[in-house]
């Protein structure tokens, strides 16, 4: 038994044999076992201290032409493509999970540091690798565009186990999930064939898919986030799935109506995931695990592109433009844009050396390839290089520089989780509440949660046994709870059990009332 792929057979060609259900099983297996690799990298990254994209790059060269895998993969616009859609995803991922309160008080200086910084960076980047490299200027404008742009998950995928103040993870954020739009504009200009356009025409081009980006990922997000909160789908695990289809939609809207669709889904992803929807808790333990699947196939495919012993000659080049990208460009860029909001200068010195560059550069750099630009193999190379040797410099370095400026933070209790099913028919919701480690509600009594009038905990679980609690039934750390509310009070329900969670019993006297809680 086999696939009949039919093709057209021209005179003289030798006849390839047909796909067979063997082959298609071997290419599962080999799909299969790269995952289980990576996702096995994932621990060794996280003690080591390495980004992950490292060890998913290493297992693409390892699989490709000059690796025990001898796979020959030269195909960029395929590359590129499945680039954009990881892309896609792992930006929807990151907005689902940007909690806007961290983000608020540093939306102005990210978005000035996103496109101000981004200018800075460029203009100094692209004179180095003119001047010093001697590339010409289209290439080396192609440079200064592409490594302008930082990467969130490399970033905290280092300081995840460091509590840093919300300015800075705000700001460095927002940036990542900013900056995408105006440097994929950039490279596109650039790798244009013909002469690059005026200045002027090409900040106005910025503006105005920026503009039109964002009012299209706002309004999706918001259409979105509202029809779920009214609408009860059949089955819980179709509200992920709806959440991630609206947040793609926001993307291709975007781009149809040339604008940014990189920041229409940030954007969209951003305003749902502080909606409240329903099943949240679920929603995101698949769009994170969505995202760790785009991000594990995007390195591994841009390992194979990469073909090692042609970048012996791009090492040195590569070594240059990033020493001035890192030692230059970005502290100048950081200092420029965030003075003027008075951020302290050890906040500006550690989001200097955050500027991590991921896997968006090395998307970007297969932009030129398939544009057809003199010289883009070799801009792909040093790219390559740049990214792989300044993340293993930086990234090991970021913890130990945080706490040195002492910007480390005592961690705090984990979010209350709250999980959100409509009962459409009862014009209700049920709320499943698990009380974490550190929360404040553990040894409060039932009746001292003070729920609204129109909500009640009418179970409790506790290591495995489920029981009807009294009134004065004492939480305790690890239990779930089953909290029924009417719909006109579901928000005040959840509000207030977010604020003994985190203010205990008397969090309304002690000025925490969970309205800022998520």
């Amino acid at each position: 038994m086999y696939v009949c792929v039919p093709r057209v057979r021209r005179a003289g060609q030798r006849r390839e044999p047909p796909l067979t259900v063997h082959h298609l099983n071997q290419l599962l297996l080999v799909c299969s076992l790269v995952l289980l690799v990576a996702v096995a990298a994932v621990r060794v990254s996280s003690r080591s201290g390495l980004p992950s994209l490292l060890v998913y790059l290493g297992i693409g060269v390892l699989m490709g032409q000059d690796g025990i895998g001898d796979i020959h993969f030269d195909n960029a616009e395929m590359t590129q493509v499945i680039g954009y859609a990881a892309l896609v995803v792992i930006l929807a991922e990151g907005g689902l999970g940007t909690k806007w309160k961290e983000i608020r008080p540093a939306l102005p200086s990210s978005s000035v540091l996103a496109l101000v910084g981004v200018a800075v960076s460029v203009g100094v980047t692209a004179t180095a690798a003119h001047h010093l490299v001697g590339l010409e200027w289209r290439q080396a404008l192609i440079i200064g565009a592409v490594v302008s742009s930082t990467d969130a998950a490399a970033v905290f995928s280092v300081l995840r186990r460091i509590p840093l103040p919300a300015r800075v993870t705000g700001t460095l954020e927002a940036e990542s999930g900013f900056n995408d739009a105006p440097v994929v504009i950039l490279v596109v200009a650039f790798s244009t064939a013909g002469p690059v356009e005026h200045w002027y025409v090409l900040l106005g081009e910025i503006a105005m898919e920026l503009a039109i980006g964002a009012a299209v990922g706002l309004a999706v997000g918001w259409l979105g986030s509202w029809g779920l909160r009214h609408v009860a789908l059949p089955a819980s695990g179709l509200y992920p799935i709806a959440v991630l289809a609206i947040a793609v939609t926001a993307y291709a809207a975007g781009a149809m109506a040339h604008g940014s669709g990189f920041l229409g889904v940030y954007l969209a992803s951003m305003v749902m995931g502080n909606a409240k929807l329903p099943h949240w808790p679920a929603t995101r333990g698949f769009a994170d695990g969505l995202g760790w699947i785009a991000q594990i196939g995007m390195f591994v495919l841009l390992g194979l592109l990469v073909t090692p012993h042609e970048l012996g000659d791009d090492v040195v080049p590569a070594l240059v433009i990033g020493l001035v990208l890192t030692m230059v460009a970005r502290p100048l860029s950081v200092v420029l844009c965030l003075t003027p909001f008075r951020v302290p200068w050890q906040e500006q010195t550690l989001m200097s050396w955050a500027g991590l560059r991921g896997a968006v550069p090395i998307i970007l750099a297969t932009i030129p390839m398939v544009s057809g630009i003199e010289g883009s193999r070799r801009i792909f190379n040093i790219v390559f290089v740049l990214v792989v040797v300044y993340t293993l410099i930086q990234g090991p370095t970021l913890p130990w520089l945080a706490r040195k400026l002492r910007l480390g933070e005592e961690a705090e209790a984990a979010d209350l989780g709250i999980e959100s099913a409509p009962l459409e028919r009862l014009r209700g919701h049920l709320l499943s509440v698990a009380i974490p480690e550190g929360s404040r509600m553990h040894g409060v009594e039932v009746n001292e949660l003070r729920l609204p009038a129109g909500a009640a905990v009418t179970l409790v679980v506790r290591e495995g046994t489920s029981f009807v609690p009294l009134p004065t039934t004492v939480l305790r750390r690890g239990d779930e709870l089953l909290v029924v509310a009417t719909d006109p009070v579901r928000d005040a329900a959840e509000r207030r059990l977010r604020a003994v969670s985190h203010g205990g019993k008397l969090a309304h006297w002690l000025g925490t009332d969970g309205a800022d809680a998520r």
